[in-house]
């Protein structure tokens, strides 16, 4: 019988606990989320937050759109009015859009003193006692006939006052400025761009809608500059979904006689003391030995870093290595998450310029309505001043024979014919101004206001009209406040990538690794003078292998994982020397360590792993082979049965499997079959009975076993053949004793 669920009432009512929590959350929760939504996080159509949006309303209504500097900590004050979040708040927020913190290409506010800089980390801003600050003159695009009803105004926290909910902005303000915030469940993180472009881009698709945004507005444009590698699919991808990640780099200067490089912009994304802490820690792990010094050189002509290099290093291929491994190169991650309509939405540029022309034409609809209806008050008192032209003398008539004043408007309104509000204006013209001059200058008002009016009825009536007007407004602005691009386009086709490995030296090397994990480069010169390797007491050789310097290498370990480097990751050393330790150098694990390596340049080949229990895995060195510059891959080979050797193979040679028992084994590589697998654990090849187990595998080449023939398997697995002593080389003859057969 098949189980009754319990419905969500039922369930609440046997768990009142979680239902408390329910109603909590419902009651206390969600509607703080949505405050941080819509009241904190997120910034609207007019490019601002409501901190942003409150304290320069404030700044506007302080008379600080223009005239003299007046101290931060006033402006945070009167802001506290508005804004109940904490002078703290505030003035932080004063400080980012400041010209002196650099963080926005188009400043909102001019200012003086320390405003701390975007692209340090420790660079702090002064206190708010210090600094002063005023509304820039971009400003008066945000404010421009605000008090026109072009926007709605809401009660401010405490309904003391009011205050806009939006800007009525002239230009997308969207689009030049900065913004990244974080709600409870989204994130916005909108990067600037160009005002000159984005002017551009508007008046093209007003004019065609179709326009391909690309081509006016190429991308965008940061106020710490720097270089934009800007791949055609990630700027598409950006313009039309609203994400996205886009690479940036710094900007920098070099002096070919000195090698000195000057690192004069950086990425938005990060700081000059990330930069130098990174570049310290690669230059303490042993990767950045080309440089010799690097400071921070920052003053007040602005951002540098220095970078010194070793004599011979070339500073391009330096840079390239830098790229790569520091926030020289950095990412900007794309959300255009945008309050329209009081709900949050991605956006693509496109979508979001076609909702700012939506919001900035209703701007307009609302001024010139506003316009409309002042005009035609004023129209209708002049047509009923018009009327008293006729009889100048009876409307004074009619004033002085008024014995009361209540019945003055009245009595106006009988004589003329005209209306309450017409005749209210008559009886308070000023006697001085009862004189044909004044009321016929006043009378030809009437025409040019009728023609006000039909233009401005025409425009709320034509989608063209306002257009125009928007683009009036777009090309004032941009030669005005447009400044020149500073983050400089480079795409990929213009893109010379340049490999790390070019400026590094290839020439021949050995390589030795010692069963105890010492690992040791030698030059062959330095190997003419001394060959006699030093090992410490019970160290032997493991492995040796003739290859270069830009070898790569991988070192197995224990514990089935394996590390990859690059022969120029070490020194080059004396054979009277130890070496480094490799599970230090490369920072193994405790414990773990180095059971076999591989030496290759192009992952040809397999590598053999001979298990105790018999079994030989045949690994294709290609599996080995990452994208990225990956140092550590797990699951190397298999771990079931303890790894008794293994052998890097070039191609395939006739093997020699000695077990335990003194057993030989002569295979082919051939018979043994590829594993894709790296963890495979392989084929049966030598059978192993009772405690017996394979020790060690080598090419028959190398170990010089006479009679092949008679240790060879025809079919796999095999036992093999007790070895004697007159098939075998001097070094196999001193590993053991054979069978006297």
């Amino acid at each position: 019988m098949k189980k009754k669920s319990t419905t969500k009432n039922e369930y609440m009512e046997k768990a009142p606990i979680l239902k408390g929590v329910v109603e909590t959350l419902e009651s206390n929760y969600m509607p703080y989320a949505m405050s941080v939504i819509l009241s904190r996080a997120i910034p609207e159509i007019d490019g601002l937050k409501p901190a942003h949006r409150k304290l320069l309303y404030t700044m506007y209504k302080m008379g600080l759109l223009g005239g003299d500097l007046v101290k931060s900590a006033n402006i945070v004050g009167a802001t506290m009015k508005l804004n109940p979040h904490g002078d703290g708040a505030i003035y932080e927020t004063m400080v980012r859009l400041s010209r002196g913190n650099e963080a926005l290409p188009l400043p909102f506010i001019e200012s003086k003193g320390n405003f701390g800089k975007v692209y340090s980390r420790d660079m702090a801003y002064a206190a708010s006692r210090y600094t002063e600050a005023k509304l820039a003159p971009v400003c008066r695009e945000l404010f421009d006939d605000i008090d026109k009803d072009t926007v709605d105004f809401v009660p401010n926290y405490d309904n003391s006052t009011t205050e806009p909910a939006l800007l009525p902005v002239s230009f997308p303000a969207i689009l030049t400025t900065p913004n990244q915030g974080i709600a409870v469940g989204m994130a916005s993180n909108i990067c600037s761009f160009n005002l000159g472009e984005v002017c551009d881009t508007v008046i093209a698709l007003m004019e065609n809608p179709d326009h391909p945004i690309e081509q006016t507005l190429p991308g965008p444009d940061f106020s710490t500059g720097g270089r934009l590698l800007a791949g055609q699919s990630q700027i598409r991808e950006v313009y039309e979904t609203g994400r996205g990640s886009l690479r940036v780099r710094a900007r920098y200067e070099t002096d070919p006689k000195s090698g000195l490089i000057q690192i004069t912009e950086i990425p938005y994304t990060t700081t000059v003391e990330a930069i130098i802490d990174k570049i310290v820690e690669l230059y303490k792990a042993g990767k950045l030995r080309e440089l010799s010094d690097v400071k921070d050189m920052s003053d007040k002509t602005g951002m540098r870093i220095s970078i010194e290099t070793k004599r011979g290093v070339d500073p391009e291929k330096l840079m390239a290595k830098l790229f790569r491994s520091t926030p020289l190169e950095d990412t900007f991650g794309c959300n255009f998450n945008v309050l329209i309509g009081g709900v949050p939405q991605v956006l693509g540029v496109r979508q979001l310029l076609e909702e700012w022309i939506a919001f900035r034409s209703e701007c307009i609809k609302r001024r010139t309505y506003f316009s409309l209806q002042k005009a035609k008050e004023k129209l209708h008192l002049l047509l009923g001043l018009k009327k008293i032209l006729l009889d100048i003398d009876k409307a004074v008539e009619i004033v002085r024979g008024t014995e009361r004043d209540e019945e003055v408007v009245p009595n106006l309104m009988i004589g003329f014919g005209v209306d309450e509000l017409q005749a209210e204006h008559i009886a308070n013209i000023k006697l001085r101004h009862l004189n044909k001059e004044y009321i016929l200058n006043r009378l030809a008002d009437i025409e040019n206001l009728e023609k006000e009016i039909a233009e401005m009825e025409g425009i709320l009536k034509s989608r063209s009209k306002i257009q125009k007007l928007i683009e009036s407004d777009l090309k004032r602005v941009k030669k005005l406040y447009a400044t020149p691009r500073k983050t400089e386009l480079v795409y990929e086709d213009q893109l010379e990538e340049i490999d790390e490995n070019d400026h590094i030296e290839d020439y021949p090397v050995t390589y030795f690794l010692s069963r105890e994990g010492y690992f040791k480069k030698i030059t062959p010169q330095s190997l003419r003078m001394n060959s006699a390797q030093k090992y410490k007491d019970g160290d032997s050789l493991r492995r040796a292998a003739e290859s270069t310097n830009k070898a790569e290498l991988i070192f197995f370990t224990s514990r089935q994982n394996a590390y990859k480097a690059r022969g120029y990751d070490f020194e080059d050393t004396k054979a009277s020397l130890l070496g480094d330790y490799l599970p230090a150098k490369l920072e193994m694990e405790q414990d773990e360590t180095v059971v076999a390596m591989a030496v290759t340049g192009d992952y040809r080949g397999w590598m053999l792993f001979c298990f105790e229990n018999g079994k030989v895995a045949k690994i294709p060195l290609s599996s080995y082979k990452t994208v990225t510059n990956r140092r550590r891959l797990i699951n190397a080979f298999s771990g079931k049965s303890p790894l008794a050797d293994a052998l890097q193979l070039a191609e395939e040679a006739d093997l020699l499997l000695i077990s335990s028992n003194r057993k030989g084994l002569v295979v082919h590589s051939a018979l043994i079959p590829e594993k894709t697998t790296k963890s495979s654990q392989g084929v049966n090849v030598m059978t192993q009975k009772g405690k017996n187990t394979l020790e060690q595998i080598l090419p028959a080449e190398d170990a010089v076993v006479a009679n092949l023939s008679y240790y060879r398997a025809k079919t796999l697995p095999a036992a093999g053949h007790l070895l004697r002593r007159q098939d075998l080389s001097p070094e196999l003859q001193d590993a053991g004793e054979p069978s006297a057969e």
